[in-house]
């Protein structure tokens, strides 16, 4: 079980396999604890690694609410632990939140990333379909036994102070600030790839074509980007099409 430092909290990481480096970034309201099973067969062919970010999993929790600007603030975590195992050229594969921080470091911290794999998020604003209900949603979520099962999984004991700091940030960044990058995506150097699927509960139940047009946006404005959508699967597509998303990203991931 390994550490670092981050202002003055201790935040959890996870490595095994040989190669490049290849950081898997975990979504909201969970843990690195996600990829416990897709990680495996990438360890065959790369340096896995993974992160708990502050206030989930194994790290340390905050002693205040979750800041507005949590992607960001995730980002700046996992770029930290890039620098501090000296990696560059690195992989990332994030999902849903996860998307967000991965894109973030891409921007942040061109230097350090060399391709990302962006799976099952909104674009590059709160999608307000889902933060006007996200509340409700999520009270009713911690009152089913699925969901505390997973949530207990991810973050043990306390699950239920992760998902309403979660739910609040969330809220206040849609309020405060509601945009996810703070560099415009023009500016992203490295490769990326868009994954999504067709039977997305928070996307696609409102637009069937909603990553499609989306991601076909955010590709027009970076001037490059591949996209690959899945035609079933619920959130997030990586977990909902193991083979295939293992498949594709093997593809795009290669030398």
């Amino acid at each position: 079980m390994s550490y670092f430092s981050f202002q003055n909290k201790r935040i959890y990481y996870n490595e095994f396999g040989a190669g490049a480096p290849l950081v898997f970034l975990h979504g909201n309201t969970a843990s690195s604890n996600m990829f416990a099973e897709a990680v495996m067969k990438y360890a065959e062919s790369f340096r896995v690694v993974l992160i708990d970010f502050l206030g989930h999993g194994k790290s340390d929790r905050l002693l205040e609410e979750f800041p507005a600007d949590l992607w960001f603030y995730e980002a700046q975590q996992a770029a930290a632990l890039l620098r501090e195992k000296q990696y560059t050229d690195v992989n990332l594969i994030g999902s849903s939140g996860g998307a967000l921080a991965a894109i973030n470091v891409a921007l942040e911290s061109p230097g350090l990333v060399k391709k990302v794999i962006a799976d099952s998020f909104e674009g590059e604003r709160p999608l307000k379909a889902f933060t006007k209900n996200i509340k409700r949603d999520r009270e009713l979520s911690k009152r089913d036994e699925g969901a505390r099962m997973f949530y207990y999984y991810m973050h043990g004991g306390d699950w239920e102070q992760v998902v309403d700091n979660d739910t609040s940030a969330v809220m206040k960044h849609d309020n405060e600030i509601g945009v996810f990058f703070h560099k415009p995506l023009q500016e992203l150097k490295a490769e990326i790839l868009f994954t999504g699927s067709k039977e997305d509960e928070f996307t696609c139940a409102m637009d069937s074509d909603f990553f499609e047009n989306t991601y076909g946006g955010l590709v027009q404005k970076i001037g490059h980007g591949q996209i690959h959508i899945f035609p079933g699967g619920r959130h997030p597509a990586m977990l909902s099409n193991p083979k295939d998303f293992y498949r594709v990203s093997m593809e795009f991931l290669k030398p």
